[in-house]
């Protein structure tokens, strides 16, 4: 296995997957996979053992879904290009729309092709900290429609709504979200057959109170008759993924760098978008006994040990800023003590690396992206797809 590499557990994957059926079964409730945050579709096939579908953010996702996991397809967009619309009829079984001017154009052509429509809304009503460019209730959003510009007209139009309000939050934020939605929208269910609370659920996430969102989705099925749908992105593969990169250099000013062959920039952009700190598994280094470690987040490769956990800056004794390679100055990682100084040739395990990883990779500066792997619940591991020189030139 050459680096970077994402690598994908099929344990933790599945452990997942039974959390959220766990849901559905005691709730009635649907749960569909969101592709935004996860389309390894190599990996859909276990998924699918477990969901009900997927959601999408457009055409091609839309298709993907539907040639490679089955079940429903759902798809919205904030706005559709008349072009990718006639695609998406043969598609998608719901397609909400994001404006009432967007139903007026093309809701009467879905529902006579036999497809469900929904209309996104905004409860304007922000659950988030720390997160703006992730909120969409926040001032001026374009996504969704509020009480003020929801035209009634269109209601005979529309099977459902759809709000998605939520970004890594535990239940109690959905339990705000969904009084804000009653007092706004509550009124337009009567007669409609589902509600779709969105994605942002963290509901595999240790401590996450799935009591709550249980008795969420009951009061919203009793109080408006209907199914209720979920789309997770985060949820459904939450730590069963690690990105393993390669040190190639250590420079020194003020501080030890180690210059990896993975990028904040290229390969894990939350990190300079949100921002956000990825947990780091610790330092390994090559040995001669060959030996692998069994857990996902101690495994950097055959016949690699580690020699060092990762702590937090000053917390073990050589401190070592993690940055990319490529010629962007704050392509920075962050900041981590090791046990023993990081050498070249030593590989750095990055955990959490499933989501919003793979789907947001680039090749800024002609950087390699990196391979996918998948580890069986027996070990052993399946190369996914690797890439090389042809992806790169073929993007341009």
């Amino acid at each position: 296995m050459t680096t970077p590499a994402f690598i994908i557990d099929e344990a933790r994957l599945r452990r997942n997957c039974e959390t959220l059926l766990g849901v559905k079964r005691r709730t009635g409730c649907k749960i569909l996979l969101a592709q935004k945050a996860y389309s390894a579709y190599a990996t859909y096939p276990i998924i699918a053992e477990y969901l009900d579908g997927t959601t999408a953010s457009g055409l091609y996702e839309a298709r993907l879904g539907k040639e490679k996991f089955g079940g429903e397809t759902h798809v919205y967009n904030p706005a559709y290009k008349p072009c990718d619309f006639d695609a998406l009829i043969g598609l998608a079984d719901h397609i909400v729309f994001n404006s009432t001017g967007q139903v007026r154009k093309y809701a009467e052509r879905a529902k006579s092709a036999g497809k469900s429509v929904g209309l996104r809304v905004n409860p304007e009503c922000s659950t988030q900290s720390g997160h703006a460019i992730y909120d969409p209730c926040a001032p001026y959003s374009r996504l969704g429609v509020t009480k003020a510009e929801f035209d009634e007209s269109v209601l005979p139009l529309l099977d459902g709504l759809h709000f998605h309000t939520l970004c890594e939050q535990d239940s109690d934020a959905l339990e705000t979200t969904l009084r804000a939605f009653d007092e706004r929208f509550g009124g337009f269910m009567k007669g409609m057959r589902w509600l779709n609370f969105g994605g942002g659920h963290h509901i595999t996430r240790e401590g996450y109170d799935i009591p709550r969102l249980e008795r969420c989705i009951r009061a919203a099925q009793s109080e408006y008759g209907c199914e209720v749908y979920l789309e997770p992105g985060e949820a459904v593969v939450l730590n069963a993924g690690t990105l393993v990169a390669e040190v190639l250099d250590v420079v020194h000013n003020g501080i030890d760098v180690a210059v990896l062959d993975a990028s904040a920039a290229c390969h894990m952009p939350d990190v300079l978008e949100m921002p956000y700190r990825p947990p780091v598994c610790g330092l390994f280094r090559k040995t001669d006994n060959g030996l692998s470690a069994k857990d996902l987040c101690e495994y950097a490769g055959d016949g690699y040990e580690k020699v060092s956990d990762a702590g937090a800056p000053e917390e073990r004794a050589h401190v070592c800023r993690l940055a990319g390679a490529t010629c962007l100055a704050g392509d920075v990682i962050g900041d981590w003590s090791f046990d023993e100084k990081p050498q070249p040739g030593d590989r750095i395990v990055f955990g959490d690396m499933a989501l919003y990883t793979m789907v947001k990779t680039n090749t800024f500066n002609g950087t390699p992206l990196p391979g996918i792997y998948f580890r069986r619940a027996d070990g052993s591991v399946r190369t996914l797809r690797t890439f090389g020189y042809a992806d790169f030139e073929s993007r341009l």
